[in-house]
């Protein structure tokens, strides 16, 4: 452990002056910069026990629960700079002798967060006392909660724990609950944001400290806050606490049925695509495989590596659209208008510069809002945007198949073809049996009734004739018929005999 690093104990208290000075005596002294009280309004004398101990003291002027006094510590050791911060319980009920090797990980890069486990020996638990209920609720609930958050942790409850303050910063630790289910929340982020924990063993103590915890209650809080995630995971759901993924690459669509594959089933090979709203390359790869030439458009350059022949800078937002449609056969636009503030004037916008190039197609896709699952949680009064799916934080607009077909047809489009897609549940549940069952059986139900059961719409249009072009046409036509005209009279005129012959 380096010798100037900056490690702030935080004590959280409430009604801990009984036990808080012999939990400080315990507490190696070396290379601890700073201890600090947490008080919860305790209503015995931990307050001047611990500034008899000499401790720093955050008082504050109403109950936190034992989240909010987490919170205030962790934030006390980011803003006054310190490198890492230790998690000790006042009541004693967790070795502070065990620190220094808490936290060595941290402190040498190994790991972002250590977590002090009473489950990795098998049996120190009980044999430290813990009751039979609390092992068995304990066993449980983190079974629970390593099946859906993808984890293999040995506990999930233990209250001694190391966190680096840099890790920290990078999570929204402040809106997490301000009770028990706090130290959940906060490693389920921890997770989310690809952060490194390890676990060590510490030993159990149990004596006759009182017991706060609803286990019940806390229970269902736990679990509640593992199926958010979940159903965030997979786009039903949407909580800004949990928001803590790094970006990441968009994942390849086009080993299932999706937009993507659709598009790439209707662009003949050696075509020039024009790739409106750039993803993350894979059709863009997909169609250079095939031979043909693709360029992309959008506000800034790809930020990972691109399978784009060529790039160009431009806002779909503005008039005129940065776009020459005479050099491509197609345009590619997956997943974008929804995203744009006025996809009206969009299309108007694409009519136009269509003009030059009347035959070009626009295979486009967007989310279905009268999808089954959307309807559902309407019906439970829930309406929540997220980070992907039919209900993206970044939508402007949403659209049923009717709404979508009428965006185009009042806008001056031949609908060629427009149909249903079904969610891709390869991305939530993997691409095995259970994902190609899911599939199969979302697109028999498409067949039914593609505006209750499809996930996405994907539509191909053709722009008609615009009126100026029409008027450009006739007035072309007018004036070749006109010249024709006058052509047939100066033939006439010289075939005629001259006046006055014979």
């Amino acid at each position: 452990m380096s010798t100037d690093a900056r490690i702030v104990i935080v004590l959280p208290a409430y009604n801990a002056a009984r036990t808080l000075e012999k939990t400080y005596a315990d507490i190696p002294k070396e290379r601890v910069f700073k201890i600090i009280l947490v008080d919860d309004v305790s209503q015995d004398q931990t307050v001047e026990v611990a500034r008899a101990l000499g401790l720093s003291v955050v008082i504050h002027i109403q109950n936190r629960g034992y989240g909010g006094n987490q919170k205030v510590g962790f934030q006390y050791a980011v803003t006054h700079g310190f490198d890492f911060v230790a998690l000790v319980h006042g009541d004693g009920q967790y070795a502070p002798e065990c620190l220094p090797e808490l936290v060595a990980p941290v402190a040498s890069g190994e790991a972002d967060a250590v977590l002090g486990s009473r489950m990795l020996v098998p049996g120190a638990a009980r044999r430290g006392g813990m009751p039979r209920y609390k092992f068995v609720g304990n066993r449980i609930l983190t079974w629970i909660e390593n099946r859906l958050l993808g984890t293999r942790l040995s506990e999930f409850h233990s209250g001694y724990r190391i966190y680096s303050t840099a890790a920290l910063e990078r999570i929204p630790f402040h809106l997490n609950s301000d009770v028990f289910d706090f130290d959940t929340q906060i490693i389920i982020q921890l997770v989310l944001a690809g952060l490194r924990i390890r676990e060590l063993p510490i030993p159990t103590y149990y004596g006759n400290e009182i017991c706060r915890v609803n286990g019940l209650k806390y229970a269902k809080d736990v679990v509640t806050a593992c199926l958010r995630v979940r159903a965030q995971q997979l786009s039903l759901f949407y909580d800004r606490k949990y928001d803590c993924a790094p970006p990441a690459r968009s994942p390849s669509r086009l080993d299932f049925p999706s937009t993507h594959q659709l598009a790439l089933e209707r662009i003949p090979p050696g075509s020039r695509v024009l790739d409106i709203g750039c993803g993350g390359g894979h059709l863009a790869h997909e169609l250079g495989r095939r031979g043909c030439r693709t360029v992309g458009i959008d506000r800034q350059p790809p930020a990972l590596e691109s399978e784009l022949d060529d790039f160009r800078i431009g806002d779909l937002n503005q008039s005129p659209l940065p776009l020459d449609l005479a050099e491509a056969d197609c345009a590619v636009m997956l997943d974008v208008i929804e995203h744009l503030a006025s996809p009206e004037r969009f299309v108007d916008d694409f009519l136009r510069a269509a003009a030059r190039n009347p035959a070009i197609r626009l295979l486009v896709s967007t989310g279905n809002v009268a999808f089954l699952v959307m309807r559902l949680m309407l019906l439970l009064g829930q309406f929540n945007y997220g980070k992907r799916g039919i209900l993206d934080l970044t939508h402007t607009r949403l659209y049923t198949i009717r709404t979508f077909r009428r965006l185009f047809e009042q806008s001056g489009f031949r609908v060629l073809e427009m149909r249903g897609v079904p969610a891709p549940f390869p991305l939530a549940v993997g691409n095995g049996r259970l994902g190609r069952l899911l599939l199969a059986i979302n697109g028999a139900l498409i067949r039914i009734s593609p505006s209750l059961f499809a996930y996405q719409i994907f539509a191909v249009v053709q722009p008609k004739p615009t009126l100026e072009s029409l008027l450009a046409r006739a007035q072309h036509e007018a004036g070749t018929r006109a010249a024709a005209a006058g052509n047939q009279i100066t033939d006439r005129d010289s075939e005629s005999p001259s006046a006055g012959h014979g």
